[in-house]
Parts: structure tokens; sequence; C-alpha cells
């Protein structure tokens, strides 16, 4: 068998953006430990910070917090150490669900979460997924038992940036036509076709569900709402609820292949869209691909720093992007979002 990785002969114009236009706020990144074994996933906090600033990273949205003591260190290490840098978003206890009453709890972890100081919430995909109440039963985002979070979310002015689902592809055959095929052969366990789980399109109900029903919350979709490879449809979220917004983050293999579209739904709604990358560990060299993507005519040009790229053998082309519509993405649409971030000191 081949190990074909070709080099393609296109002669194509290459522009390096080592700085964005204007300072960034990156709303969806990853410094806790939960998701590294118990390990902080930035061991030195201080050269991160330079690294922002070599970058003109404003600030970070810390999607790690967790709840209870997790939350504690994390706000100190990042928010109270560093402020104006870092905003910190706390996680429920869904293992609560599996309490008979367990629900009623949550509400009140929000209400602590806000006391400590934290700047919004994040929901992970395992709602929908694996989060399982006291018989067993997934609980999926539109539970009715979960109306008193998402209500007492908005009460407290603390935006919700949720995970649902995950790409398309991972509810398909792991076979030669999936085009997330080495993807999914690294990590078999995000296949989910052939799982007892919720359809694609059941989970997207699901979080339509939630914006709808609680216009009062701001929410945030994490992953271009989990549905970049259908910009019509997150068009028609956008254009419904006024209380959704989007992040980018980890689609830039997605949205940098249909340049045009992705442009199209950036201008329709300038407002709602925020930069985010999910780049961790924080990688300077992915960050300037970003600000490639986003701010280059650039055409055919890698999406990632890794070969071969982590989510599928193809090329991107830059948006190229008008600098208001770069001014919003970057900052302004975080800054209205998030109200701890609406002061943040870094200027750039």
């Amino acid at each position: 068998m081949y190990n074909y990785s070709p080099t393609p002969s296109l002669v194509t114009g290459t522009t390096a953006v080592d700085r964005p236009s204007v300072p960034a706020i990156d709303v969806h990144n990853h410094l806790g430990y939960w998701l590294n074994g118990g390990k902080w996933l930035v061991p030195d906090v201080p050269a991160l910070v330079g690294t922002m600033d070599e970058l003109g990273v404003a600030a970070m949205v810390n999607l790690d917090g967790r709840w209870g003591t997790e939350l504690q260190q994390n706000l100190d290490r990042y928010d109270r150490a560093h402020p104006g840098r870092f905003a910190t978003f706390a996680h429920l206890d869904w293992t609560l669900l599996a309490i008979r009453g367990g629900a009623d709890r949550l509400p009140q972890m929000l209400e602590s979460a806000k006391a400590a100081g934290v700047a919004g919430v994040k929901v992970w995909k395992d709602l929908g997924l694996a989060v399982r109440d006291e018989k067993g039963v997934l609980v999926l985002p539109d539970d009715p038992r979960l109306a008193p979070v998402w209500e007492t979310a908005g009460a407290l002015e603390l935006p919700v940036l949720i995970h649902t689902a995950d790409p398309v592809a991972f509810w398909s055959p792991v076979d030669r036509h999936n085009e997330r095929f080495e993807e999914l052969a690294r990590h078999p366990d995000w296949q989910y076709g052939s799982k007892s789980v919720p359809t694609h399109p059941r989970l997207m109900e699901a979080l339509e569900h939630v914006v709808a029903d609680h216009s009062g919350t701001t929410f945030i979709g994490a992953h271009v709402a989990s549905h970049a490879e259908n910009l019509r449809e997150v068009d028609r979220l956008l254009a419904t609820y006024p209380n959704l917004s989007i992040d980018l983050a980890a689609r830039e293999s997605e949205l940098g292949r249909q340049p045009r579209a992705t442009r199209a739904l950036i201008e329709a709604h300038p407002d709602r869209v925020m930069f985010g990358t999910d780049c961790f560990p924080v990688d300077a060299n992915q960050y300037r691909l970003w600000f490639r993507l986003l701010e280059t005519a650039d055409e055919y040009f890698p999406y990632s720093v890794h070969e071969p790229p982590e989510r599928g053998r193809w090329s991107v082309s830059g948006l190229n992007l008008g600098q208001e519509n770069l001014t919003s993405i970057y900052s302004e649409n975080a800054r209205r979002a998030i109200p701890a971030l609406a002061n943040t000191g870094f200027k750039g």
C-alpha cells in the first residue's frame, strides 16, 4: 500500500498574516485539566500570555471551568491572576440527573458559579450523547427538566456556549465513502451511527427547541452550531433566533472549502459570528492560518499545521472579509455577548 501524500503543482499566492487586523478574542479554547488526564493543558500561564501578546489575542475564553474546587482553581489560575485576559465558563454536573430530584439542584449550581465570577456556561456534547437520568434514559438539551437551567442562565446574564452533536460524517459508516475516514479511524469512539444515540437531525432539533423556548438567554452554537456542512441551515437558524450566535471553532476545514458561502453567511449576520479556534495546546502557526483564512484571498492552502490534516484531505481558500466584519468577528461580537469581556484591557 502506498503512503500517498501528493504535493500540489498549483502556483498560488501566499499571504503571511502574523497578527489579526484588530486584537482578537478567542471565545473557544481549553485551558483546564479535565480533558488532559488531570494535568493542566497550559503548564506555563505567563508564557501563554506572552504568546497571546505576540499573536494579538486580547483575551481567551477558557471552557474548562467545571464546578466546585476545579472551577475555583481555573478562576485562580487564569481570570484572577490575569484580569481581562481570560474568561472562564463553568460546567454543570450532569450526574445529578441520575439522582431523583437532582435536576432541581442545577440552577443553584449556576447561581454559585455566577457568584464565583464565571463568565458563562459551557454545555458539552455529552448532553444528548452520553448523559443519562435515573432510569438510564439519554437526556437531550430540550428535556423539560432542563428548562429552569436555561432560564436561570438568562436571568444571570450568563451566555451559554453549547456544543450539540458533532460533524455529520460521524453518523455515517466508516468506509471508503466517508470523507472523515482517517479521523474516525484514529478516534473510533467518535463514530455514532452504530450506537444507540439520537441522530444528528434530532440533536439539531433539540438545540433549536432550546434556543426557541428561551429567548431571554444568549446561546452561542459551538463549531458553527455543529452544522458547518450546511450553511443554509445555519443561516436559517440565525435569521430566526436573535438570541443565537455561533463560533467558528475547529471548522476552518469546512468553512474554507466553501469560502463564498461562508462569506455570504457572515455578511448576512455580521453581529452573530465569533472568532474561536479550539486550538489547544495553543499553536501560534495554527492561529496564523486562522488569520489567513479570515483576512486574505489566498487560494488552496492548508487549513492545519498537521500532516495529514486532522479532519480531511483537502485545502481551503481565504474569505477576504472586509475590515468592518473582521472587527465584529474578532472582538466586538464577543464583547457584546459575553459581559465579562466588555472591557477587556488589552488593545494591541
